[in-house]
Parts: C-alpha cells; sequence; structure tokens
C-alpha cells in the first residue's frame, strides 16, 4: 500500500532481527524492506531500499551504532529509532543516540508474552510517527542562558511534559534556565532504563540541578525533576513547598508516568503555576494542560514548525489549552517570563 511504512532493521543478533520483523510486519501498514547484521550492510540498503524509518541497535561489530548514526545524520539524515539493552552503558548511549539525532528509543523487546506484546505495540506506534517526524541534522547543543526578564521572580512551580523529540527539546529548554529558576517538573515518555542516565546527563550540561525523582522528595528552587519511567506517576504534592509524590496506579492514557497526571496534580496552583508541553506523539497533557490553564495558570506550547512530531502540542493547542506556541528557540525565554511579575 502506498502509506505503508518501509522500515530497516539494523541489529547484529539475529534472533533479535526475527522478533522485530515479526513485531512490525504484524501490521499491514509497516513493511520491513530488510534486516541487516551491521551497519556496512545497512549502509548499502539504505542506498538500495530507501526505507522509510531505521530501527538500529546500539551495541554492534564493526562500528558501533552512534557512529552509524552520526553518519546517517550527517550524510543521509532520516527518521531512526534506537533499540537499546537494559543496561547502563546502553542507557547512556541511547541518550547521546536520542542528542544526535534520532527520533525515538525503545528498550528491545524481551521477557514473557505479554511484556513481548506490549513492547511490539509500542514499537509498531513509534515506528508509524517516525515517518512523519521532522529530522534535523546534528546534536543539540547546549543552549546559552535566557536572558533575564524585569520584574520579581514569583513562588511558581513549572510543569513540563514531553515525548517523542523530547530529548532535543529538552535539552534545549533545561540548558537555557538560569541556576536560581523555579523547581522544574518533567515527565519525559522514556523506558524506566532511561531516566536516571538521562537526568545524569542533563545534570551534567545544564546550569541547573538535574535529578530523577524520588519519593518524598521535597521541590527546591534551582532544580529540575525528571519523572523516573515505567512503575508511576509523578505528582507534586502541597503546593509551591511541596514534595514528590510517586504513585504506581493504573497507566492513563497508555502512559505512566503521565503528563495529565503530573499536569492535573500541579492545577491547584492556579496562577501560582507554568505549565509547558513539547513535542511528543499523541495527546497526553492536553487535558491536564487545560485544567492548568482554566485555574490561572501560564500555559505554553510548542509550535509545529520546531517539533519533531507535532502531536501532543497539537492536542493541546486544539482543546485551547495553550495560552501561546512558540518556537523551541523561543520557549525558555517565555518560561522565565511567566515567572515574573
Amino acid at each position: 500500500m502506498s502509506d505503508c511504512t518501509r522500515v530497516l532493521i539494523v541489529d547484529d543478533s539475529a534472533s533479535m532481527r526475527a522478533v522485530l520483523n515479526r513485531i512490525l510486519t504484524s501490521d499491514p501498514e509497516i513493511e520491513v524492506v530488510g534486516m541487516a547484521p551491521e551497519p556496512h550492510a545497512a549502509r548499502e540498503m539504505i542506498k538500495e531500499l530507501n526505507p522509510d524509518v531505521v530501527t538500529l541497535d546500539i551495541e554492534m561489530p564493526g562500528m558501533d551504532g552512534l557512529s552509524f548514526l552520526e553518519k546517517i545524520m550527517r550524510l543521509r539524515p532520516m527518521p531512526v529509532i534506537m533499540c537499546s539493552t537494559l543496561t547502563a552503558r546502553g542507557a547512556e548511549a541511547t541518550i547521546e543516540a536520542l542528542r544526535l539525532g534520532a527520533v525515538d528509543c525503545i528498550a528491545k523487546p524481551t521477557g514473557n508474552p505479554l511484556e513481548i506484546a506490549q513492547d511490539g505495540a509500542l514499537l509498531r506506534k513509534m515506528v508509524k510517527a517516525a515517518k512523519r517526524s521532522s529530522v534535523r541534522r546534528g546534536p543539540t547543543q547546549l543552549a546559552p542562558v535566557a536572558p533575564a526578564q524585569p520584574g520579581t521572580q514569583r513562588d511558581v512551580v513549572i510543569a513540563v511534559g514531553a515525548s517523542t523529540g523530547g530529548v532535543e527539546a529538552l535539552f534545549s529548554v533545561i540548558g537555557a534556565l538560569p541556576s536560581d529558576c523555579p523547581p522544574v517538573l518533567v515527565v519525559q515518555h522514556m523506558p524506566a532504563a532511561f531516566t536516571r542516565g538521562f537526568a545524569t546527563r542533563l545534570d551534567r550540561e545544564a546550569r541547573v540541578r538535574v535529578v530523577e525523582a524520588t519519593a518524598g522528595m521535597p521541590i527546591e528552587r534551582g532544580t529540575v525533576y525528571i519523572a523516573p519511567g515505567g512503575d508511576n506517576h509523578m505528582e507534586l504534592v502541597g503546593g509551591t513547598n511541596g514534595h514528590i509524590r510517586l504513585r504506581p496506579t493504573e497507566p492513563v492514557g497508555g502512559h505512566r508516568p503521565s503528563v495529565d497526571v503530573l499536569f492535573n496534580s500541579v492545577a491547584p496552583l492556579g496562577a501560582q503555576a507554568v505549565g509547558v508541553i513539547l513535542t511528543g506523539m499523541g495527546s497526553d497533557g492536553a487535558a491536564g494542560l487545560r485544567a492548568m490553564r482554566l485555574a490561572g495558570a501560564r500555559t505554553l506550547g510548542q509550535n509545529q514548525a520546531s517539533c519533531v512530531v507535532y502531536g501532543m502540542p497539537r492536542a493541546a493547542f486544539e482543546l485551547g489549552a495553550v495560552e501561546r506556541e512558540l518556537s523551541l528557540s523561543a520557549m525558555p525565554e517565555a518560561i522565565l517570563a511567566a515567572c515574573r511579575k
């Protein structure tokens, strides 16, 4: 079919190639056009087959996935989804891959049949979204600090939601915040094994302190709290001087943690909150951001031109949840302006 998503699988494991092939071809809207055991073969297949999307392993013989990804994004930018092992090394490499231009990441499907089925459904969704994504060249650079705004900084909490393309966006936004900014709570859709590595990497490069949130952690100025992936939703309890609550309740809209859950927990702060929705597929966060706006919060959305996937911001905008849409480069200054009297 003409709108079929054509995929090239690159993985050195024959068994994993077979698993990925079986998962993807179970969707009639996806066609696996080739499978390569290593990057050199993949390079020739890309030239010959012109796939819409590549799924790429990180650890392979001859040339590792990061080196190959860098070449792809420099010479022939295209949507790439990283399939990584659930290890600390794999997590760190995956974060770097997302900075180099990969659209999204997923842990390699493993476990019992139910777990593999759940991973497979997510991968198929990612692949089809990746075909429609905006691809960029080269790694995300740390942004210059946003210029100082006139006025006195208010006692506020900033809540941020992101999904596909969000690692790039968050490096850009968080990297431009000053060290004394109000507390920032972030839900980024990401496999559980990767959120700690993401927080560590962002902390190493940003001016603010960045941590993976833990239950009961008090929120403080100059700190960004990344929701841990997988088992819990993240909420704010106790207002602007409150603390983090992690709750192992059911997924909301297919997500745990959910942006909607975070936004709804921040909404009671009213004008003492700023909500930000960034690039991502789906609609998670739209209803929660609307609740924030109706309660008096300032609400900002990333515009279509700067999104990797204009899904979540579009859903929020169409629901009337977004006060202003801005480019990614303009977002840090707008956030700080919203935090001032």
